[in-house]
């Protein structure tokens, strides 16, 4: 391959990480420019370096009872499922006190969307109620026009209230029969736009129930529950794609059931499904406010089901979120809410980045010792990787609610290591072209080649870890698999888009291909060398090596001789 072939390929490398720069950074900056709700130039602090929020959970069970240590348990992996699923945000969910005076103490690092508080304090069970009655939310009546024969109409109710109340047992649990005096009376005074709910409030599974849902515009009067929140087994979002497989801009929710639960639904869709609207519909209630309330579309057996709608991508993740994550054991009641303080504070913080300013002064030192010139490739590398580590990190502040801990700061310093090793791989690699002889720029190109594949290997391994810890842990140790996965991943882009072209781009200048004392590649100093491991080397004397093996070959040469000639002697052969 030509010079001017693998010039240009250089450069292209090193365009291409321009624009990744240019990408994140205009993001970012068209974000904050545009006021964009989260967006930020400085990366988001964890709960020990920050302080945060902090929300504090009574539970509230029907009759008076106590919450049990292992439905707080599962409470706690629920709330911790739900905040996780809106990122890596460091969050810290612990239970404080036993019996009546048990809670569940939520910590939030900075100020947390209303997405993920209200996510926080959707506390109650989730529960699934057939639909009897729905209404418009506001409780005004109607007035027909006065006519000749009733010039003074009286006020009736909407077309969709109650047309009779009952007093005969319901039959099941979509029965009108369920619609008492007493709860049509209730019905037709609700106002959705005031406050008609307690806060923590828990309702009977076995009754009716008078709500609305969570935009105030319709109100309900639903059957006992059929199902609740831990029937269901996933509950995923997914795009709406036509029968041949084409994507029609839309959004769905695919549920699947337990099996038991997928048993109960075959049924409720069986008696559901004939009916006329609004009974044909079953509404999915979280704290006893209607978060969706799906008409039945078929019999449904398979334990599979799909929620379509009005959806974009976000409202189906966060209905998914709902669905997957809202089945808590025992309803709860928000105690306070509350801001709180650091625990650890930047001291801490500058103590962690004086430590890894620390790290890349001895990289440099050791850099300027080992590979002289080379050090600026070194040097020029770890700033590009830590740039790109600060954009990212930046960037899933906004985007993923990412937050930066002590831990973090860690997994950033190890990354340090990670990064120099991969340097030191490319550079003796490449010494070891120039050891057989071949010109520097030939080298590069065949070093490259040869030291691709162990930075590889040595990365994968460093991501295996990194994920295994980020989905087998929880907390701090969470954050730093996390920073560590990214960094290495940053890694392997700053060695193909930087290091590798800047090096080729070097080989050509006059300093380095003649292998000046101070290039680093100084073909004098490193002919009596041979690489026999990481930081090792080995210095053999080459006039004794090439001594000992002409004396081995003179004297393999003689015995042969010698045993010819004795051989000659015993056969009778002139002497």
């Amino acid at each position: 391959m030509s010079d001017s072939s693998v010039n240009k390929r250089s450069l292209k490398r090193l365009t291409w990480l321009l624009v990744i720069f240019v990408a994140f950074a205009g993001l970012i900056t068209g974000a904050k420019l545009s006021n964009v709700e989260g967006a930020t130039f400085v990366p988001e602090l964890a709960l020990d370096l920050q302080g945060g929020t902090q929300v504090i959970l009574k539970p509230n069970i029907d009759g008076g009872k106590t919450a049990s240590a292992e439905q707080l348990k599962q409470a706690v992996d629920i709330i911790r499922q739900r905040i996780d699923s809106t990122g890596v945000s460091e969050a810290q969910i612990v239970t404080q006190g036993d019996g009546a005076e048990a809670a569940i103490v939520v910590s939030i690092p900075g100020k947390p969307s209303e997405t993920t508080l209200e996510l926080i304090k959707a506390s109650a069970k989730l529960e699934f109620r057939p639909v009897l009655v729905t209404g418009a939310g506001a409780s005004s009546l109607v007035t027909p026009g006065a006519t000749k024969d009733n010039p003074s109409p009286s006020p009736t109710l909407p077309s969709s209230s109650p047309i009779a109340t009952s007093t005969a047992e319901p039959t099941d649990n979509s029965d009108l029969n369920w619609v008492t005096a007493e709860l049509q009376a209730q019905y037709e005074a609700l106002d959705c736009s005031t406050a008609f709910r307690e806060p923590g409030q828990v309702d009977d599974p076995t009754k009716p129930l008078v709500t609305c849902d969570r935009e105030k515009t319709t109100k309900f009067l639903l059957g006992p529950v059929e199902l609740d929140g831990t029937d269901i087994s996933k509950a995923v979002s997914s795009p709406v794609t036509t029968s041949n497989g084409a994507a029609t801009g839309g959004y769905a929710v695919d549920l699947t059931f337990t099996d038991a639960g997928g048993k109960k639904f075959g049924e409720v869709t069986g008696r559901l499904f004939p009916l006329s609207s609004p009974r044909n519909q079953f509404a999915v209630t979280i704290d006893g406010y209607i978060v969706t309330a799906p008409a039945i579309q078929a019999v449904i057996t398979a334990g599979t089901a799909q929620i379509t709608g009005d959806f974009n991508q976000e409202s189906a993740d966060n209905l998914a979120n709902q669905l997957k994550y809202g089945s808590l054991p025992i309803g709860f009641k928000v105690e306070s809410q509350e801001n709180i303080s650091a625990t650890l504070g930047s001291q801490q913080l500058q103590s962690g980045l004086i430590a890894g300013a620390i790290g890349m002064l001895l990289v440099l030192i050791y850099s300027l010792f080992q590979y002289r010139a080379l050090a600026v490739v070194t040097v020029g590398s770890l700033v590009v990787a830590a740039a790109l580590t600060y954009l990212a990190i930046t960037l899933l502040s906004w985007r993923m609610d990412y937050r930066l801990s002590l831990a973090g700061v860690a997994g950033l310093i190890v990354a340090i290591g990670i990064t120099v090793d991969s340097f030191i791989v490319y550079f003796e690699r490449v010494r070891d072209e120039l050891r057989e002889g071949r010109p520097l720029a030939v080298a590069v190109e065949t070093g490259w080649k040869r030291a691709w594949r162990t930075i590889l290997v040595s990365d994968i391994v460093s991501l295996l870890a990194a994920g295994t810890l980020y989905f087998l842990t929880v907390g701090n140790v969470r954050g730093f698999a996390f920073t560590l996965g990214l960094t290495t991943i940053i890694d392997l882009a700053v060695v193909v888009l930087f290091t590798v072209p800047v090096l080729t781009l070097l080989a050509n200048l006059k300093f380095f291909s003649s292998g000046h004392p101070w290039s680093g590649f100084e073909i004098q100093g490193l002919s009596g060398e041979r690489y026999s491991g990481r930081f090792t080397f080995r210095s053999v004397d080459q006039s004794v090596a090439r001594n000992r093996k002409s004396a081995g070959e003179s004297h393999k040469r003689q015995t042969i001789a010698e045993r010819k000639a004795s051989g000659q002697s015993k056969d009778g052969g002139v002497q």
